[in-house]
């Protein structure tokens, strides 16, 4: 569903996305980039509970918006956070992090 290509930041990762969801894209993105924020807050102050809400919310939303990573970064953020895996949970939010900010939405039809 994804394509890569190179740019100054490094490999930016095209997402194709169906024109129906056009108008519920930016504030699902929007929307994780506050989780993000959330987590990262969350963990400071060691709440492992609001790290696996939001991880789990992840997990089931990600991929039924054309996003899979989300959905597997959310997977993983829920598993580390039930475990009280503050490294994990720590490379997880930076890898979510670096697939927000690489990502470039593209609305065509599925192949």
């Amino acid at each position: 569903m994804s394509e890569q290509r190179r740019t100054a930041t490094g490999a930016r990762i095209v997402i194709k996305v169906d024109p129906e969801l056009q108008d519920l894209i930016p504030g699902f993105l929007e929307n994780r980039r506050n989780d993000l924020k959330a987590i990262r807050t969350a963990l400071d102050q060691g709440d492992f509970d609001t790290i696996r809400y939001l991880g789990h919310g992840m997990k089931g939303m990600g991929g039924g918006y054309g996003f899979e990573q989300i959905t597997h970064i959310g997977g993983s953020l829920e598993r580390a956070a039930i475990g009280k895996q503050s490294q994990i949970i720590e490379r997880d939010a930076e890898q979510l992090s670096s697939y927000l900010d690489r990502i470039e939405v593209v609305f065509e039809e599925p192949e």
